[in-house]
């Protein structure tokens, strides 16, 4: 019974966080991959913990305030950054959600290895740990996440982010564990807040990505269908490509006319998708999509990283256009 009043609050919120992304950004498989690796890393961080105790001689009280936080954090974040790395996050929602994810799965097991523990039937204090520690776990990875997809750009992680993203959760771990308010206080404060700010993220976000979808998917059908009929030459961006004749050879020249006749392809139908899952409507995945996006790897290859900056101002190929791409996998 104290077990699933640890569990059930921070499941429940899960399962909201889930029915609130309405473009169904986040996957299945990746959100119980994200549930497991908490409670992996919550094994990880007991025995490290422990190791650390048994080597230093620490109090348990000074390694559960300044320690313990800094290294469950990192580890639970390991798995947004494997995730960022694969280019399978993209935007705050699916951010958020995964870093909650991997919250539950830890708070699940540290809830299990305090019961055992502790063996305390007292109701009051594991109604607490579901509200308060187990929320706690899932909103300082959500926050690492949010953080790092907010300041992500490019394909490459900047020191600085990964830094204040770790640093904010750490803060607020270390700050929960010394208790500066009552714990009942405590308990409602993240019941209260944490909802809100999950919600606020939630609008901004999807009035990002209504945006982003908007914008782009008219602009790109109509390009792509310029080239189609032959008139890209006519268009100003046929006019740049036709002015880096001077400065690449021919044979670049066309694998970047094809790599961004390929691109556009590929991101409209990554467009059509999302817009689709939000809809409620099956996804629809062609058989030569896996070749089309093995073209578009070699290409980016062939014209090198000179290439892909000139190309800038037409297609970019930011984490967040990697991404898309990455959807169609």
């Amino acid at each position: 019974m104290e077990a699933v009043l640890s569990l059930f609050p921070v499941t429940l919120f899960l399962v909201f966080l889930f029915l609130l992304d309405s473009f169904k950004l986040v996957i299945r498989k990746y959100l119980f991959g994200a549930i497991l690796w908490g409670m992996l890393s919550a094994l990880l961080a007991y025995y490290l913990n422990t190791f650390i105790l048994e080597l230093t001689k620490i109090q348990f009280l000074t390694l559960s305030r300044y320690f313990a936080p800094g290294i469950e954090e990192i580890l639970k974040s390991a798995f947004i950054f494997l995730m960022l790395g694969r280019k399978r996050i993209g935007f705050m929602i699916d951010a958020a959600i995964y870093g909650f994810a991997v919250g539950a799965g830890f708070a699940l097991v540290e809830n299990v290895f305090y019961l055992r523990s502790t063996g305390d039937p007292n109701l009051w204090i594991w109604i607490i740990r579901g509200f308060g520690t187990a929320f706690m776990h899932g909103g300082c990875t959500s926050l690492t996440a949010v953080i790092l997809i907010a300041g992500k750009s490019r394909s490459r992680f900047n020191p600085g982010i990964i830094l204040t993203a770790l640093l904010a959760a750490y803060g607020i771990h270390a700050a929960f564990n010394h208790f500066y308010v009552d714990p009942v206080a405590q308990t409602f404060g993240i019941i209260i807040l944490l909802p809100v700010i999950f919600i606020l993220i939630f609008r901004y976000n999807e009035k990002q990505l209504q945006t982003w979808l908007e914008i782009e998917f008219n602009s790109e059908i109509e390009l792509l269908n310029m080239i189609n009929n032959g008139r890209f030459l006519a268009t100003r961006s046929g006019e740049y490509i036709a002015s880096l004749k001077s400065r690449f050879p021919a044979e670049t020249i066309v694998d970047m006319y094809c790599l961004i006749r390929i691109y556009l392809e590929l991101s409209i139908k990554a467009k059509r998708n999302i817009m689709l899952k939000e809809s409620g409507f099956p996804v629809i995945i062609e058989n030569d999509l896996e070749a089309k996006l093995k073209e578009l790897i070699q290409l980016r290859r062939q014209i090198g990283k000179v290439g892909e900056f000139t190309l800038s101002p037409l297609i970019r190929m930011n984490y967040r256009d990697l991404w898309k791409l990455n959807s169609l996998k």
